[in-house]
């Protein structure tokens, strides 16, 4: 049985894919939700040191492994799974080597990098904008810490070369721009639409769930 890796993106934590993984037990799958260093309460370290995390967590799996990305968490997905069996990039950045998402950006990476990147000042909007207000107010509160540096930092190796990857554009995201989503979604081999917010984990898990299913199964 494929195991489903769900990784969270900046700001989060694990427990934000609750919803999904109960829809996706109920399909029959499994699944593993590293948490990654650069975010939390007192985060530490860079985009390198979450794919350390996410390696291990795979490297721990029998099994084939299919690992859905969101948002940042596209960053270091890309650096660390070589040789799992799908790659999902949901809402995701989808970087070359020598790629950073600032660059991804156009823009510069800061000269110091210590310190923390700043939470947009309306998550609601910007992260829950399909969600009911007191939703989104529930789900803001969870937010947490990122560390700037893990924005900064520039991936040696892009396993969207070798493994075969699927890109779900979430087609009412205020957070991550559709056209960007749309050029990142070039570089994989399969492209598909959610009519949703920045994330569909919350506000349509059911959904999702049928989606990556369908994908898994296809």
């Amino acid at each position: 049985m494929t195991t489903v890796m769900l990784v969270h993106g900046a700001w989060h934590r694990p427990a934000t894919w609750k919803k999904l993984a109960d829809e996706l037990h109920g399909l029959g799958y499994s699944t593993v939700t590293p948490e990654l260093p650069s975010a939390g309460i007192d985060p530490v370290g860079d985009a390198h040191d979450d794919a350390a995390v996410i390696r291990a967590a795979i490297d721990a799996i029998e099994g084939p492994v299919v690992v859905v990305a969101h948002s940042y968490a596209g960053i270091p997905v890309t650096e660390a799974a070589a040789g799992v069996a799908r790659i999902i990039y949901l809402a995701a950045y989808v970087p070359d080597a020598g790629e950073s998402m600032f660059t991804l950006h156009g823009m510069p990476a800061p000269a110091d990098t210590s310190g923390l990147f700043a939470l947009t000042a309306d998550p609601r909007t910007a992260l829950y904008g399909d969600l009911t207000e007191a939703e989104a107010e529930a789900a803001a509160s969870q937010l947490v810490d990122q560390t700037l540096a893990s924005f900064a930092t520039e991936i040696t190796h892009a396993a969207w070369h070798d493994v075969p990857a699927t890109y779900i554009v979430t087609d009412e995201d205020r957070s991550l721009p559709v056209e960007l989503q749309t050029r990142f979604a070039e570089r994989t081999g399969d492209v598909r639409h959610l009519a949703s917010s920045h994330s569909p984990f919350l506000s349509i898990p059911a959904e999702l769930a049928e989606l990556i299913d369908d994908i898994i199964r296809g």
